[in-house]
Formats: structure tokens, C-alpha cells, sequence
């Protein structure tokens, strides 16, 4: 489980964040349709903007394994901010 934790002055976050919504969120990142609606979303921006990109395909045989691979490495901490104002920011496996 990846637990999220936030403290912005009066207020503290914990967000827990199951290994099986990682799995969810990576088939739906991973799917045709949303790699499709998702380059004709940005599509117009990138227009303005003069840019020339499209999102590359994400391959889901390629994540899972990483997602599997977390799990392994329980504790270990990814992010940790600390801004100026005081905000606080870990993500911890």
C-alpha cells in the first residue's frame, strides 16, 4: 500500500492508496480508448502552442510488472517536500 501523507498548516492527509488501484489506474492509463481521447484533448493545445507531440502508447505488460516489483520495498520513502510555508508532502511504499 502506498500511504500519501499531506500537512498544510491546520490541516493533515492521509491517503492510503491500494497496490489494486495502481493496477485500475494502469489498465485505464494503458487502454486505446483513453490514449485516443487523450491526444485529441491536448490536441488543440498543442496547436496553439505550435507544438508538434503526440503521447506515446503506454504498454501495460510493461507497468504491471513495476506495480508488482513496489511491493517488494515496503517503507521506502519517494517523495518528501518540505516547502517554505510550512506544506509537507511524503509518499512512502
Amino acid at each position: 500500500m502506498i500511504r500519501v501523507k499531506v500537512k498544510v498548516k491546520d490541516v493533515r492527509l492521509n491517503i492510503p492508496i491500494p497496490y489494486a488501484s495502481l493496477h485500475i489506474a494502469v489498465s485505464i492509463l494503458s487502454s486505446e480508448l483513453f490514449q485516443q481521447k487523450l491526444n485529441k484533448w491536448t490536441k488543440g493545445y498543442f496547436e496553439r502552442k505550435k507544438l508538434e507531440f503526440t503521447f506515446p502508447q503506454i504498454d501495460k505488460e510493461m507497468l504491471k510488472p513495476i506495480v508488482k516489483e513496489l511491493k517488494n520495498y515496503k517503507g521506502l520513502v519517494l517523495v518528501d517536500i518540505k516547502a517554505k510555508d510550512g506544506t509537507e508532502v511524503k509518499v512512502r511504499l
